[in-house]
């Protein structure tokens, strides 16, 4: 497989330190850079062109699923394997959806995370056992989730980061302070959420945004 160039984007230190330890054990991976959010995910790639993004889902500041989908509408050729303690359908769809290449809980074997990326590096794709029993079971089972991921598709990045902030306990002008933009385009976007979702109360916004695994709860 050759000398493989692969970033790691987890925010607690021990578990970056504890897979970087890891993976730099096999001669054929080189760890050219780590990041603790999203936001620096997207900058190590920018500066660093990596062949292999390794991704952890629940982060502060940007979510890596907001980070996944920024980096491949940016760099589509780099390889993305999401790295999550969630097995729910839903939240494996939308991390699929928004580009990832493979799909690997946490509980998984070092044996199988090397797997992982083999397949991934390889042109195919790669989901944990756990995670992808259920997604067939699902299917199977006839579960209609087209109604949630179509409303969840139908919105903007940026009205995903403004439902994001809004589960998050933050204010109109914080919002604005933080995503840079005026309050009336925060109001816009609120009002524009509630009316896709047919939501209606920041308390209803906040339980979507923990359905979607945008933030932890």
């Amino acid at each position: 497989m050759g000398n493989l160039r692969i970033d790691l984007t987890e925010d607690h230190t021990i578990l970056r330190e504890g897979l970087r330890a890891l993976l730099e054990a096999d001669p054929n991976f080189e760890i050219i850079g780590e990041a603790r959010d999203g936001r620096e995910a997207v900058r190590c790639v920018e500066k660093l062109e990596p062949d292999l993004l390794l991704m952890d889902l629940s982060m502060p500041r940007m979510s890596g699923m907001d980070a996944i989908r920024e980096i491949k509408k940016r760099y589509p050729a780099i390889k993305i394997i999401a790295l999550t303690v969630h097995k729910t359908e839903e939240y494996l769809l939308n991390t699929l959806q928004a580009g990832a290449d493979g799909y690997v809980l946490k509980d998984a074997t070092h044996a199988e995370l090397v797997m992982a990326i083999k397949n991934v590096m390889a042109g195919k794709s790669y989901l944990s056992p756990g995670v992808s029993e259920k997604v067939i079971e699902g299917y199977l089972e006839g579960k209609d989730s087209t109604r949630s991921i179509s409303s969840w598709e139908t919105l903007s990045q940026r009205e995903r980061e403004v439902l994001k902030l809004i589960a998050e306990g933050y204010k109109n002008k914080e919002i604005a302070a933080e995503l840079c933009i005026s309050l009336k385009t925060v109001e816009k976007h609120r009002a524009n959420l509630m009316k896709k979702l047919d939501l209606h109360n920041a308390a209803s916004l906040t339980v979507y945004a923990i359905q979607k695994g945008l933030v932890n709860r």
